[in-house]
């Protein structure tokens, strides 16, 4: 496997920072959508949405991290 050189561990890095910023936005986004009165139990029906919150944050992940490793082989080939 090839070194990374200095460009290529910034832009990682760069990459990283934006996952990071978006996966908070992300967080937000469910909150905002699933949580009516924030200090109570959560019901049914909020748990369910933020579960399925979860799974398409997860879905996302994968899809974005399989997607920069195909970019990262490219550029190694």
């Amino acid at each position: 496997m090839a070194e990374l050189g200095e460009a290529d561990k910034m832009a990682a890095e760069q990459e990283e920072a934006q996952f990071t910023v978006q996966g908070c936005h992300f967080v937000e986004l469910c909150w905002d959508k699933c949580v009516e009165k924030p200090g109570s139990p959560l019901d049914s029906h909020t748990e369910n949405c933020l579960s399925s919150c979860v799974d398409r944050f997860i879905d996302t992940t994968l899809a974005i991290t399989g997607r920069f490793a195909q970019t990262i082989q490219k550029g190694g080939q």
